[in-house]
């Protein structure tokens, strides 16, 4: 129908009529939109209606040579040589007129008119320098001659803005532009505010310099009462940061931290902590301004901030005396701001000695006196005061241990201080209080080797690890896409994302939802938990400790030389609350010559009369435990598939097998695209590795193999139960067989 009607249009479009032009050239619009094709039948015509004095007629005239400009290059190009010339006088015309009733709006002269052209010309000129050229003059007077004091004034001048904003323009017009959004900035409407402080930041991309001199006024929106604007604005700060300002900037923003709305701290808390990462030049200045976040909003600051500052810590080792006592006073004063506890009773356990003897007092710095009491008093009262935070109260116990080795006089202070957990609701303060207190007690001859200040961290390798969580993070966040059955391609080892069939899959018992078979696990407090090897729930839960945390006590308190150097230290598995009486000590009755040799029994790994460091000095050596090997079994096996397990315990974990599958064709057609996947009970932990390969020979001629690691929590009470999956493709076609493995040797 369009094609049909659009030679009469364009005949309705030459008439004398005024209204009967308008309505046509409304209908044209119509016309290009649905057949861009015709787009050249109106070139001419739109470009003669702009000689025309009627702004309604103007008006359509101009959308219409928006929409030929968007539906074809070529009427672009034929509007930018014909049109720009007309566009200029309709605008310097509507901007010199006098008083007109019929167009006046506020005081100003069609402003509707105004805009329709200032975006026609920003379309024209983008990209085009003797365009951008040509309208520059007239931009600058409609720039400077609009009044700012009317809603109308100020819709014209920020439409003027993004046209100088979106072609060739000079940077003197540029810069009139900014000021313009500087103005806008003190203008008492909040929308106005903050569709300036939308433009500034489009702005930066093009003249910084010039965004950078409204530093001042963007600075007062962040305090702004409107939480759009101070969001904004703060965005908007971020981006203006560089070396030269960074010092007064974050200054400016720390200074308003405490201050602002518990609503707004955590964004703000967030923006001067990656200020202060990306922009410190000095040691000092950024452990200062750390120091000043973590005692004005503590409890805002994420895990991962606190990680890198006490990286930065224990790496600026002319720093360590400075720190441990500014964050001590700091912790005096704030004590209940949580991450400024976490990291001040770190520090006070590893430099305590620094903190009582004033070691590496800077110029200037005031010395502080404290007590080796006083100390042991500041981590007992974060202790108290934090109890129900399991990662502070666990830190705060490790700093109690440690002081305790620092300071002889505290012993028996701290002793009593840590058996006070020893019935605690939460099983890991409970168990390190228990094993804390052997030590202190028992232990004597060992604890100055055990209770060692933590080795340097490697701060390349932190900052490769956290940028690598940060994008798994992200990825994570986004949605995976849909995909029919049989068309997702994962490589072997690969866990599949849980879905509707994955589910009946998984309907192994009554346990509930079972464990997701994913190679890795991170907790949203992963940071501190490498640090300290705490983890986020108590280890009767997990059943076994993570990999970062393998020996607790070898790992956490550096027992001698490296654990690589000890041999693989025997773990001793986790019990439930009621399982640990006091009378039973896991640390017993080894002497200083005693090596650890034993073959892993399924059941039984330490005996109650046993205690691992009783007597153990540094020079104690644990050699390796050996594997059990348990026969092979068939766990599946069809008319065209056969599957076997190959079984091998892992040393000092009874808990932990590793599996090795084969995979066996039994048909004449090779398999491709094979893909294994395997679902376990909630009690079960499996970790897939990658398969050798994923095409399986036919009639046996070789085979496919893969590696599981699995770790029954519940071992000696559950046996092993898992379901299996296997996809693959036959001359092209889809094939799924799974089936249920239940014939695991006792004992797993």
């Amino acid at each position: 129908m369009a094609r049909d009607l659009s030679p009469e249009v364009e005949r309705l479009m030459r008439s004398r009529e005024v209204n009967t032009k308008k309505k046509a050239a409304l209908c044209s619009i119509r016309i290009v939109r649905k057949v861009p094709d015709l787009a050249e039948n109106f070139m001419a015509l739109a470009a003669s209606l702009l000689k025309e004095k009627h702004h309604g007629v103007l008006i359509s005239a101009i959308q219409l040579c928006t929409e030929l400009c968007k539906a074809s290059k070529d009427a672009l190009e034929y509007l930018r040589k014909n049109c720009i010339e007309g566009l200029v006088r309709i605008l310097r015309d509507v901007s010199n007129s006098s008083y007109a009733p019929e167009y006046d709006v506020s005081g100003i002269a069609d402003p509707f008119l105004h805009i329709r052209v200032l975006k026609l010309m920003r379309i024209l000129g983008q990209g085009d320098a003797d365009c951008s050229e040509y309208m520059n003059d007239i931009l600058a007077q409609v720039a400077t001659k609009t009044e700012s004091n009317k809603n109308a004034g100020n819709a014209i001048l920020y439409e003027c803005v993004q046209t100088i904003m979106g072609i060739e323009a000079t940077s003197g017009l540029r810069v009139l532009a900014i000021n313009i959004l500087g103005r806008f900035l003190s203008n008492r409407d909040n929308n106005i505010r903050y569709v300036a402080l939308n433009m500034l930041m489009r702005a930066i991309a093009v003249d910084v310099l010039a965004v950078q001199r409204h530093r001042t006024t963007i600075l007062e929106c962040v305090k702004d009462a409107d939480a759009s604007i101070r969001k904004r604005a703060l965005e908007l700060v971020f981006l203006l940061v560089n070396d030269t300002n960074v010092e007064p900037l974050t200054k400016e923003l720390i200074d308003y931290l405490s201050i602002a709305d518990p609503d707004f701290k955590g964004d703000l808390t967030a923006k001067i902590c990656s200020i202060v990462e990306k922009f410190s030049q000095e040691k000092l200045w950024y452990l200062d301004q750390m120091i000043k976040v973590l005692s004005l909003a503590g409890n805002h600051v994420k895990d991962d901030v606190c990680h890198a500052l006490i990286v930065v810590l224990s790496n600026a080792s002319e720093l360590q005396g400075y720190s441990v006592r500014s964050l001590y006073k700091a912790l005096q004063a704030y004590g209940k701001q949580g991450s400024l506890v976490r990291v001040a009773v770190w520090c006070i356990g590893e430099y305590g000695e620094m903190l009582v003897n004033n070691v590496g007092m800077l110029d200037g710095e005031e010395p502080v006196t404290v007590t080796e009491s006083g100390a042991v008093d500041a981590v007992e009262i974060a202790l108290n005061c934090h109890s129900a935070d399991a990662t502070t109260g666990a830190m705060c116990l490790v700093a109690l241990l440690k002081l305790s080795s620092r300071f002889p006089s505290t012993s028996e202070r701290v002793k009593q201080i840590v058996a006070r957990n020893k019935e605690n609701v939460v099983l890991e303060l409970q168990q390190r209080s228990i094993e804390f207190s052997s030590i202190i007690q028992r232990h004597q001859s060992i604890r100055s080797s055990l209770l060692e200040r933590m080795p340097v961290l490697d701060e390349a390798s932190y900052l490769v690890k956290r940028a690598t969580a940060t994008q798994a993070t992200i990825s994570a966040d986004k949605l995976a896409p849909t995909v029919a059955p049989g068309g997702l391609k994962l490589p072997n080892g690969v866990a599949k994302p849980t879905s509707a069939p994955l589910a009946d899959l998984l309907d192994l018992s009554s346990d509930g939802a079972p464990a997701s078979t994913t190679t890795s696990t991170t907790t949203s407090n992963g940071f501190l938990q490498d640090l300290l090897g705490i983890g986020g729930v108590s280890t009767a839960t997990t059943g076994v400790p993570s990999i970062a945390s393998t020996d607790i006590l070898m790992d956490l308190l550096s027992i001698g030389s490296s654990p690589s150097q000890n041999g693989t230290p025997g773990q001793a598995e986790s019990k439930p609350v009621h399982a640990v009486p006091e009378a039973i000590d896991l640390l017993g009755s080894l002497s200083s010559t005693t090596s650890v040799s034993a073959e892993t029994k399924p059941t039984h790994l330490v005996s109650q009369d046993m205690d691992l460091l009783d007597g153990l000095s540094s020079s104690t050596s644990v050699s390796g435990l050996e594997k059990t090997v348990h026969p092979s079994i068939t766990a599946f096996q069809s008319a065209t598939l056969k599957i076997t397990f190959d079984f091998k315990r892992q040393p000092g974990n009874p808990r932990e097998t590793t599996i090795h599958a084969t995979f066996t064709n039994l048909t004449s057609s090779t398999y491709t695209d094979f893909i294994f996947q395997a679902a376990v009970p909630k009690f079960i932990q499996l970790k897939l590795d990658p398969a050798s390969g994923n095409t399986v020979p036919a009639n046996g001629n070789g085979s496919v193999t893969q590696g599981l690691n699995v770790t029954n929590n519940q071992q000696g009470q559950k046996p092993l139960a898992m379901r299996i999956r296997m996809s693959y493709k036959v001359n092209g076609e889809d094939r799924l067989e799974q089936g249920q493995v239940s014939n695991f040797p006792s004992g797993l």
